[in-house]
């Protein structure tokens, strides 16, 4: 077991929902429901399936949520993409936020080769 809050890629996956949910309140209230919602469960999954992967008994379960993390963090990827296209979102909020998501997808991505070498 391992403590979620030393895992950089949780900290900054944490601030990104921070930093996603008071996007997201400036979303026309007609898709309070509907992209902004689903963008905020999207960006909340990663952070969560960070911490509840580590609370598991083995590495391997851990590597199981970290890939659930990391499928959140491409559905959100997305969702950003589209409501910046669709003008909920300014380019110069979105932009920096999908930037930030891509950097947390490597750190995903790279946390799960360096548990997955050491179960091997």
């Amino acid at each position: 077991m391992v403590d979620y809050k030393n895992y950089v890629v949780w900290q900054r996956s944490h601030q990104l929902v921070l930093d996603v949910y008071s996007a997201t309140e400036k979303f026309p209230k007609s898709e309070q429901f509907g992209i902004a919602s689903q963008l905020n469960r999207a960006v909340l999954s990663i952070p969560t399936n960070i911490a509840e992967g580590s609370g598991r008994e083995t590495q391997k379960e851990l590597v199981r949520f970290l890939y659930i993390a990391s499928g959140s963090a491409h559905e959100a990827d997305y969702l950003l993409l589209v409501s910046k296209d669709l003008n909920f979102l300014d380019e110069t909020i979105a932009l920096p936020l999908i930037n930030e998501l891509d950097e947390i997808k490597k750190m995903l991505a790279s946390l799960i080769r360096t548990i997955k070498k050491s179960i091997t």
